[in-house]
């Protein structure tokens, strides 16, 4: 069952989520999408949890994955509006023990920082001060395709490391106090004990996870721990929900995530300026993983062929394992979220029709 509203002239969305369901099986979903300012879609339905049956009501929260890195870019631009650092700074200046203390905070924001996994393996996946070690004594890779790799999950380490040196808190807590109370925000990097009765249970079928052999160093160097075979149970344990990993822990409503989205719209929080910083391009090219074109700025993904953030050139945001999408249209005042709890492979119709519909509206 579908539920939620839309404003007059966003029709077409609502019918756009409710096809997901009829014609591409969603299981769980929300959609939403604000205007300049306001509110225009606002939509959940379907099943939070398969096994008891649980719908998807309107206080569920979502497991975002990467969708988590753009709320933490959005955390490092602040401290650069405040003074407290620079993007072209090396990270070693924050960070004494980083190995590769040269490289620069935009490098490590915009996926070049040549750190891609962590040779030490993630037996303390959750552990944020193991990993973060282990990164800081890690050498760069050598392979000059690592030069702009996306770094799945050594991001978050990365930038909360960074953010927890200049400021004493951690992104998690940060991003709380900065950003999700001011803007009464239902969004949690690491989601608080007494709200995981909200959380949807993730699943993902057969073929989805898959862990195939590779030839090639780099590619298997690169394995991600999170999707493989039986990854779901590390999705929906009480550890991962409270861990508050960087790049890919947080929660959220899809109404919150657009809410946010439109601040940075907005003289907020982040200044235009500040924002316009964020977005400008520092890379662009094929990544060597997927073998697809990536663009980023300051920790945001930019708009490329695949039109994963929709079609507007100047979308920004970032998308998040399985299908979902988080982001703006900054010419056209749009932000939204789509976030579900069945994780797919690509190509997903899913999240481009939504986009699509939303592109038509008004």
């Amino acid at each position: 069952m579908i539920n939620g509203w839309t404003a007059a002239g966003f029709e077409g969305v609502a019918e756009a989520f409710t096809r997901n369901f009829t014609e591409r099986g969603e299981l769980g979903a929300a959609f939403a999408a604000y205007r300049n300012g306001e509110l225009v879609v606002d939509l959940w339905g379907g099943t939070a949890d398969r096994d008891t049956g649980r719908a998807w009501d309107r206080d569920a929260v979502q497991l975002m994955f990467s969708g988590t890195k753009g709320l933490v870019a959005a955390c490092v631009l602040l401290l650069v509006q405040r003074g407290e650092l620079s993007l072209g700074d090396p990270l070693g200046r924050y960070w004494p023990a980083f190995r590769a203390g040269e490289t620069t905070i935009a490098e490590v924001l915009s996926h070049q920082a040549r750190l891609p996994w962590v040779e030490a393996g993630y037996a303390d996946l959750l552990d944020h001060d193991v990993m973060a070690a282990h990164l800081a004594a890690q050498a760069p890779a050598a392979d000059p395709r690592a030069a702009f790799m996306y770094h799945a999950i050594t991001w978050g380490w990365l930038i909360d490391e960074l953010i927890r040196r200049v400021d004493g808190r951690t992104a998690a807590q940060f991003f709380a106090d900065e950003f999700a109370t001011p803007l009464d925000l239902e969004v949690w990097i690491g989601l608080p004990d007494e709200l995981h009765w909200r959380a949807t249970t993730m699943v993902a079928p057969d073929g989805v996870l898959v862990d195939e052999p590779q030839t090639d160093p780099l590619l298997r160097l690169n394995r991600n721990p999170l999707w493989v075979p039986g990854a779901e149970k590390i999705w929906n344990s009480p550890e991962y929900r409270s861990a508050g990993l960087a790049a890919v822990g947080g929660f959220a409503t899809a109404r919150g995530v657009a809410r946010f989205y439109s601040s940075l719209l907005a003289d907020g929080v982040l200044t235009p300026q500040t924002v316009a910083s964020g977005r400008r391009e520092l890379r662009r090219g094929i990544e060597p993983t997927w073998g697809s074109e990536i663009a980023y700025g300051a920790g945001f993904e930019l708009h490329t062929a695949s039109a994963n953030l929709g079609h507007p050139a100047d979308s920004f945001g970032h998308p998040g394992a399985g299908g979902s999408r988080h982001g703006a249209w900054p010419t056209r005042g749009i932000a939204f979220s789509y976030l579900m709890n069945e994780v797919r492979a690509a190509p997903d119709n899913r999240p481009f029709d939504l986009l699509t519909a939303l592109e038509n509206a008004g």
